[in-house]
C-alpha cells in the first residue's frame, strides 16, 4: 500500500496520506517530542546560560522524611519507586534548584540523594547520597551533566519537566514547584 493517495483538487494533483487522522497524529505527537529533546539544551544555552556564571556555596544536605515523600513516576517499568520531599526543595540565589530524591527498591532498599539542577543549562549534579547505614556521604564526582545524557539521573529530567525549572530558569518560589509536583505544572 502506498502511503498517500494521488486526487484532484480543482484540477490540481493532491496527495492525501492513507493513514488514519490518529496515526497521523500520533507520528507528529512524537516527532515534536523529539524535536522538544533535543532542542532543550540549545533553548537553555541561548535563554540564561552565561559564561560568568559561578555556583554559590552549596548547603549542606537537608534532612528528609519519608513520610512527607511525592511520589513520581520515572518510567512505568521501572523496579525503583521515586519520591520528593518537599521540605527540602530550596532555589539558591544562583539559580540551582536543590532537592532531595529518594528511591526504594521493591524489597524496601531505600537511596537518598541531594542533588541540585540547573534550569538556564539543563544540567544537574550529585551533591551526596545517603545510606541508612551510613548517613550523607559526598559525592565522589561533583560535575554539572547535561539532563539529557546522563541515564541514570532520568528522575532529575522528570523533575526538570514536573516542576523544578519553569522552561530555562527556575521557578519564583518552592511553593510553585511543589504544586506542581502535587498537582502537575500549570500552563498558560
Amino acid at each position: 500500500m502506498k502511503p498517500f493517495l494521488p486526487v484532484f483538487v480543482d484540477k490540481q494533483l493532491v496527495l492525501r496520506s492513507r493513514l488514519p487522522s490518529c496515526a497521523a497524529a500520533a507520528i507528529a505527537s512524537v516527532l515534536l517530542w523529539a524535536i522538544t529533546l533535543y532542542a532543550w539544551p540549545a533553548r537553555a544555552q541561548l535563554a540564561g546560560d552565561h559564561p560568568d556564571w559561578k555556583e554559590q556555596q552549596v548547603p549542606a544536605p537537608p534532612t528528609f522524611d519519608l513520610a512527607r515523600l511525592i511520589p513520581f513516576e520515572v518510567n512505568i517499568n521501572a523496579a525503583l519507586r521515586y519520591g520528593l520531599d518537599p521540605q527540602t526543595v530550596s532555589i539558591g540565589d544562583d539559580g540551582v534548584v536543590r532537592y532531595v530524591v529518594v528511591a526504594q527498591s521493591s524489597t524496601g532498599v531505600v537511596t537518598a540523594l541531594y542533588e541540585g539542577v540547573r534550569c538556564a543549562g539543563a544540567q544537574v549534579k550529585t551533591y551526596a547520597r545517603h545510606n541508612p547505614s551510613s548517613g550523607w556521604v559526598t559525592a565522589s564526582t561533583q560535575e554539572w551533566k547535561l539532563l539529557f545524557d546522563n541515564a541514570p539521573s532520568r528522575h532529575a529530567l522528570r523533575l526538570a519537566r514536573q516542576g523544578l525549572c519553569d522552561g530555562a530558569t527556575a521557578p519564583k518560589d518552592v511553593a510553585s514547584i511543589v504544586r506542581a509536583l502535587q498537582f502537575g505544572p500549570l500552563r498558560d
